[in-house]
């Protein structure tokens, strides 16, 4: 046991070693940052060794295995209340493990040649490294106070990583909001948790869990609905959602690492392993999927208009744990976090696709500045970009099957988690108290499924296919394609390895439906969730298998029309045009879109300037009024006092000695008496 527990605590302290040693040596040491080769090698391979590690406890553990828990020491000791610096590795918690680990290395590898020219190159990875072992604590940890640890520390390290470029301004308030934002759903959270201390006098899981009956119907729905706001600052839903996009401000392998695979899935983490008593409050599992049905659709129709590569993509993350939130509510928690995988895997390696073309252009627009030209374009708007896939045939490949993958094409990863997260919102609405409502949702969700094969179409086919737009919009680029290029290896492979888990990665799990329609028997090649059966309470699937069969037919065909309706729109250099004819066919609702339904304005103006005036009305008036008041007042006091008793400091020493006398007769006196 001792072994393991040594073993283990190398996942937890490999990644904060890498941190000290290039973050400390980089701040003292000023030669020591140029030795990139040397910082970039460290920080991987603080990385890769806990997922080598993660990959030897899983193949050691099996679907009926019991949580092992790994206790370091005992971190607060107060009366009644004792928390440890414990980690749980239970299926659930190892598969995030591996998935937090395994991206993060190959995203670690990628920034080696993204973010080769930075000065900044060594501060990055301490961040990156610091972000993994906050990660780790909050996926691992065995109570929610350690969870809230890492919950807080990757909210910290997102805030450093979007605002890396801080002398922008506007990458600095990205980092800001970001950090605001997250602010509101943590307050939300922690009041949860002390709720939870109060009734079971505990913030150990396997306490809370085992106490469900401890709590009053009205105080669990409390708790629900305050962990549910919590992850929706963390993940990105309504109405907390709004600093996702902004935070592509930060450099691209941010946005792959914490805005694509780790930190926005902390939410859908949290309520999974909380499921079990999210099963008990149905009502609150209705607005978890009410919520997240309505951040998908609105996410995907804000996509559809947006003319930035990183910003497509941000919107379209929106969307996609919109779905992971959909299942949640509807008692799939498997499937949310089977789409947390596969998620992982296209979704990182779109992020970084988009990164390898943003490399590209900025090269070309160096280029030309080298030629003496001097001219200035926005590398991430996809309308100057086009025709990539001849110049660029890896990043075109990898991110094609990335887009076929979360478009939900079969047998693409993205297609199996899609459909069950569909299937599953279908399914809530037949079971034992279900409610129509859910079947509303499904529509929802479809439509969500089309819109996503229709954007992310537009996206690849408008940067990739065609003919190369610079030249045409800017009259000194002529000839300026000859600046393109593919990028080097390290940038490269890590595209191809995701990809190829973007295609296989579905077969995690495949439905049981389509053995037992033939076997009519139960069958078990849904791998996941025979792995995940003792951590999630799932609800039963009461479906008949030809409605499931009609279902994933629904799913495919819908899939299938957004990516043709795409083509024959897009693929020939028609995006402007295109987007023209949906902007008059939509009329006002396509201004909404493109104007994100105003969200920010409207926050503005309901929260900000009223909190802003408030402050300047009220609160600056009670700082001067009262609190400086009553300081000044204690102050004029003193000074009063002191001004009275100072003549009794004559400087004469027989008056302190008759003074003394005096003293000593009046005790003797009330000792005597």
């Amino acid at each position: 046991m001792e072994s393991a527990t040594a073993l283990f605590s190398l996942i937890i302290a490999l990644p904060l070693l890498g941190f000290l040693i290039n973050g400390l040596t980089g701040l003292f040491v000023e030669s020591y940052r140029n030795k990139r080769q040397l910082i970039g090698s460290i920080a991987s391979t603080a990385v890769f060794i806990p997922f080598v590690i993660a990959v030897y406890f899983f193949i050691n553990m099996n679907a009926g295995s019991e949580a092992l828990v790994y206790k370091l020491f005992t971190w607060m000791d107060v009366g009644t209340f004792s928390v440890d610096v414990a980690y749980r590795v239970d299926q659930l918690s190892v598969m995030m493990t591996m998935v937090v680990t395994g991206v993060g290395f190959l995203i670690h590898i990628y920034s080696m040649g993204y973010m080769s020219h930075d000065e900044g190159y060594w501060k990055f990875f301490a961040y990156l490294n610091l972000f993994i072992f906050a990660m780790l604590n909050l996926v691992l940890g065995n109570n929610l106070l350690l969870l809230f640890l890492g919950w807080e520390g990757v909210g910290v390290c997102s805030y450093l990583l979007i605002g890396f470029w801080y002398t922008d301004m506007a990458k600095s308030d990205a980092a800001k909001k970001a950090f605001i934002y997250n602010r509101i759903g943590d307050f939300a959270f922690l009041i949860a948790m002390f709720m939870i201390f109060q009734t079971v006098g505990s913030l150990n899981f396997d306490v809370i869990l085992g106490n469900l009956d401890s709590f009053t119907e009205g105080y669990m729905v409390a708790i629900g609905l305050l962990m549910f706001v919590g992850a929706t600052g963390k993940s990105a839903q309504i109405p907390l959602f709004v600093w996702l996009p902004d935070a592509m401000a930060g450099p691209t392998p941010v946005s792959a690492l914490i805005h694509a695979a780790t930190m926005v899935t902390s939410g859908i983490y949290l309520i999974s392993r909380m499921s079990p008593m999210y099963v008990m409050i149905p009502e609150v599992m209705i607005i978890i999927s009410v919520i997240g049905a309505l951040t998908a659709i609105v996410a995907a129709t804000i996509a559809i208009t947006q003319n930035d590569i990183k910003g497509v993509l941000a919107y379209s993350t929106v969307s996609q744990l919109g779905y992971m939130f959909l299942a949640l509510g509807a008692g799939g928690f498997t499937a949310a976090m089977f789409h947390v995988v596969t998620h992982a895997f296209f979704k990182a390696c779109l992020f970084l696709g988009s990164g390898s073309v943003i490399h590209a252009m900025e090269h070309v627009e160096h280029g030309l500045h080298k030629e003496g030209k001097d001219v200035h374009f926005d590398p991430q708007d996809m309308r100057f970009m086009g025709g990539l896939k001849k110049y660029m045939p890896s990043t075109y490949k990898t991110f094609l099957i990335a887009t076929v993958a979360i478009a939900g094409i079969p047998p693409l990863a993205g297609f199996f988690s899609k459909d069950e997260v569909l299937a599953m919102t279908m399914n809530a609405g037949f079971v034992d108290g279900g409610s129509w409502v859910y079947m509303m949702l499904w529509g929802v969700g479809i439509i969500t499924a089309f819109l996503t094969a229709f954007y992310m179409f537009r996206l690849t086919l408008t940067t990739f296919h065609g003919s190369f737009k610079l030249p045409t919009k800017i009259k000194e680029a002529v000839g300026s394609e000859k600046f393109l290029h593919e990028n080097p290896w390290n940038m490269t492979t890590p595209l191809w390895i995701l990809a190829i888990l973007a295609i296989f990665g579905g077969f995690l799990g495949v439905p049981n439906f389509i053995v037992e329609t033939f076997t009519h028997e139960p069958a078990h090649i849904n791998l996941l969730h025979d792995w995940l059966y003792k951590v999630n309470a799932d609800y039963s699937i009461v479906m008949s298998h030809a409605l499931e069969w009609g279902l994933m037919a629904v799913s495919i065909l819908i899939a299938i029309s957004g990516v043709w309706l795409a083509f024959r729109m897009y693929n020939n250099d028609q995006q402007e045009e295109s987007d023209a004819k949906i902007a008059s066919r939509f009329g006002g609702l396509y201004s909404v879109w493109k104007d994100k339904y105003n969200l920010d304005d409207v926050y503005e103006g309901l929260v900000a300037n009223p909190t802003v005036k408030f402050s300047d009305k009220v609160l600056a008036v009670f700082d001067m009024k009262v609190v400086d008041g009553i300081v000044n007042a204690i102050a004029g006091t003193v000074r009063l006092f002191g001004s009275l008793f100072r003549y009794l400091q004559t400087g004469v020493v027989s008056s302190y000695a008759l003074a003394f006398v005096i003293g000593v007769i009046v005790i003797l006196y009330l000792m005597i008496s």
